[in-house]
């Protein structure tokens, strides 16, 4: 059975001064803090959920797709299967799909010239060239639909588990949807795992055959500390935004999509990016090797065993509200013995106004050795008599 065990007694010990501490955070009411229908916005530092609103609803890409493609040529430049010299010929294929003559977003690649990685990526990033996007696709990988599998491949290796993927530039394709939890963890994975890379995102402008555009960003200009990432629009979903802007030394990663125009879309990303800033606290809410709970031992020496962290549990706390924070730990038990110390035994599951802000592994604190001969006995007994009360509660 899932077992739920509440210590909220202790969380509000922390907040009350009583511990040393740290942070949390989701409003009563989202509706009051932005428009915008799908939202995800997390503490890089921390990995606190500040606010989610349907993050984990299929949504149709757009450009948004490039991130996808870029961390696959990131990725295959830190293998050195490529280098940013490497050149890849513009085929009719990118040309008429993603280049002038398609009327969609494009860096307006000559047909048979040879830009080199580093240029199409600053294509594709800069100014979301759908032409930069299929060069580098069929050059890494022979054609549009293999660099898809391989899209799709890094999104399963990393995790993404509501995304998928039929083509490089995010153009409408059937079967192709995205979540926004998805994106906001690849926008994480990006900023963190390719700095030689991430400044491309926060270029103000990019020259390709004599045209200069500038970046697409609508946070870049707006000085609330945004360095990245892409924005995509369809009719269908709307006007979407998959940004980061770090302030003070606090990173923030944000995700919206669903909004009526791109003016509504800069003002609610700006928005949120402000509250998000200005209406939380860190708070240090365990530190490494506290003891945060325990959890029942069947047949031990022992009735229960501690639980404990590995590391620093660290949280945004909003200024007000904090009063409301819960954290449970959840196990499936009870646990039989014997139990190693470090074996991964549970998980707590913080809480704040029915939102779940975090969950983090939890860890046996000390062994537990297998009870004697009586022991085990009178476990077996508690356990028939009372383990049946676990199929209804």
């Amino acid at each position: 059975m899932r077992r739920a065990r509440q210590i909220a007694c202790v969380i509000f010990g922390l907040l009350c001064g009583l511990y040393p501490a740290a942070s949390f955070s989701a409003p009563e009411n989202q509706a009051d803090v932005t428009i915008a229908p799908q939202v995800l916005l997390i503490d890089g530092g921390s990995g606190t959920i500040l606010l989610s609103k349907d993050a984990d609803k299929p949504i149709p890409p757009a450009s948004l797709a490039k991130l996808m493609t870029a961390e696959v040529v990131f990725d295959a430049l830190k293998r050195g299967e490529i280098s940013q010299d490497t050149p890849y010929v513009v085929s009719e294929h990118a040309w008429r799909t993603g280049g002038a003559p398609s009327g969609t977003s494009t860096m307006f690649a000559k047909i048979k010239s040879s830009p080199t990685v580093a240029d199409l990526l600053q294509g594709m990033i800069v100014q979301s060239a759908n032409d930069g996007a299929i060069v580098l696709a069929e050059g890494l990988a022979g054609s549009e639909s293999a660099f898809a599998e391989r899209m799709n491949e890094r999104a399963r290796a990393l995790g993404l588990t509501g995304s998928h993927f039929v083509n490089a530039t995010g153009l409408p394709a059937e079967g192709q949807v995205v979540t926004l939890h998805d994106m906001v963890k690849l926008a994480k994975h990006i900023q963190s795992s390719y700095p030689e890379y991430y400044h491309y995102y926060a270029q103000p402008e990019f020259t390709w055959n004599k045209i200069t555009q500038r970046n697409r960003n609508p946070l870049l200009p707006l000085k609330v500390g945004a360095d990245g990432l892409g924005t995509g629009y369809t009719e269908a979903s709307g006007y979407a935004l998959v940004g980061s802007a770090e302030q003070n030394g606090r990173r923030l990663f944000l995700g919206l999509s669903g909004l009526a125009s791109s003016k509504d879309r800069a003002e609610e990303a700006r928005k949120l990016i402000q509250w998000g800033m200005n209406n939380f606290d860190r708070v240090r809410l365990f530190r490494a090797g506290e003891v945060v709970g325990s959890a029942e031992v069947f047949g031990g020496t022992q009735a229960h065993v501690d639980l404990s962290v590995p590391d620093d549990v660290e949280l945004l706390l909003p200024k007000r509200g904090r009063e409301r924070l819960k954290a449970r730990i959840l196990y499936q038990g009870p646990i039989a013995a014997p139990v190693k110390a470090g074996a991964q035994l549970a998980e707590i599951q913080f809480e704040l106004n029915g939102s779940v802000l975090k969950k983090l592994p939890v860890f046996a604190a000390k062994n537990v050795e297998t009870g004697t001969l009586s022991q085990r006995a009178f476990g077996a007994v508690k356990e028939l008599s009372t383990g049946w009360l676990r199929k209804f509660f």
